[in-house]
């Protein structure tokens, strides 16, 4: 099937006429156009009605062609179906609205690592097509220009170069020779920043569209802390449903015995958890030193990928306390040794990742 992707927008295109913010000021006027799609010039979605030859699927939302190709296209608020192929060739999907959608296809196997994954209904939700291009080398797909033709083959055969043209003129560089397998996350990632800089949430957007994750949570659940229990329920309910969580601080075994790949947060709370374990607040900090050697060694071994999120402790004021010093001594020490064993380091600053 050959796929022409007229536009590639939301409902009101990117830029929205008429609005100010900084996404859509940054953009010439027609930029994206709303998202439309035609199949073989002769089947246009949403597929409710195509012509002989061709199937509807999943209501609608999806197509197979002559050829025994399927595509699929996922719109915002849509959740994926439960009808319809055992894998899609090609998903169209909105990537700004939970990413973790194309988490729940790959875990289905609706999508596989042979699957085109092409982002779809584009607006100002991300701030910029710099960072859009950045969020899905993360989830494993692609953008295409407005005008873009597709060629969707069955059982995952690799589609043509997704290269066309653009509203005044024409484009053969900015997505050629990109390839439709995932690319594999990086082994070891750790994310530093300060307190509310966005540091969990960037690490939940690296790996929102994997299959599985599980989520390594350091920190105690509440208790009696009203506070702190809420802060704990925003970030369970931020988190997509499928991920499982594990509560431990024993990180050393949790990364040796991976089977999925992992979100540590935080190493913070970690650190000061070994601290109360032993007792070392005021005495002897020697086992701590081991635990964090401990956990090194499991971090350059990991099986499986793992983001880490941690507290940039020097950035502040010298603690007033020893036990203050010392907890800032250790976590900095820590900090230093394992993003000297991981292929990404990242400072977030105001919910912006620099990468170090």
């Amino acid at each position: 099937m050959k796929l022409l992707l007229t536009g590639t927008a939301g409902g009101a295109g990117w830029p929205e006429p008429g609005c100010g913010c900084a996404s859509c000021a940054g953009l010439p006027a027609g930029h994206r156009r709303p998202f439309e799609l035609v199949v073989d010039d002769v089947a246009r979605y949403p597929f409710t009605g195509p012509p002989g030859g061709y199937r509807p699927l999943a209501g609608g939302l999806g197509l197979a062609g002559p050829d025994g190709s399927t595509l699929l296209h996922l719109p915002a608020g849509r959740t994926p179906p439960a009808d319809g192929p055992a894998r899609y060739d090609v998903v169209l999907i909105d990537l700004l609205d939970r990413p973790e959608r194309l988490g729940e296809l790959r875990r289905a196997g609706l999508a596989d690592d042979a699957t085109l994954v092409v982002a779809v209904g584009l607006d100002h939700r991300v701030r910029s097509e710099e960072e859009l291009a950045r969020r899905l080398r993360l989830w494993g797909a692609i953008a295409v220009p407005d005008g873009t033709e597709l060629t969707c083959r069955p059982s995952g055969g690799p589609p043509d170069d997704p290269t066309g043209p653009r509203p005044g003129g024409s484009m053969s560089d900015g997505v050629s020779g990109q390839a439709s397998a995932r690319v594999g996350l990086p082994r070891r990632t750790l994310l530093l920043g300060g307190a509310r800089s966005g540091k969990s949430a960037e690490a939940e957007l690296r790996l929102a569209a994997e299959p599985c994750v599980t989520y390594v949570a350091t920190g105690p659940a509440g208790g009696e802390d009203g506070e702190w229990a809420e802060r704990v329920r925003a970030h369970r309910e931020r988190r997509p449903a499928h991920w499982a969580t594990a509560e431990t601080t024993d990180l050393a075994t949790a990364l040796t015995e991976a089977t999925t790949p992992l979100l540590i947060d935080g190493l913070g709370t970690w650190v000061a958890a070994v601290f109360d374990e032993y007792g070392a607040w005021e005495g002897d900090r020697a086992p701590v030193e081991a635990r964090c050697d401990d956990l090194v060694a499991a971090w350059r071994q990991a099986p499986e990928p793992v983001v880490a999120v941690s507290d940039e402790v020097g950035l502040g004021v010298v603690p007033a306390t020893a036990a203050g010093r010392a907890f800032r001594d250790v976590l900095g020490r820590l900090n230093e040794r394992l993003a000297a064993e991981s292929e990404q380091v990242a400072l977030v600053v105001a919910g912006r990742p620099l990468e170090l």
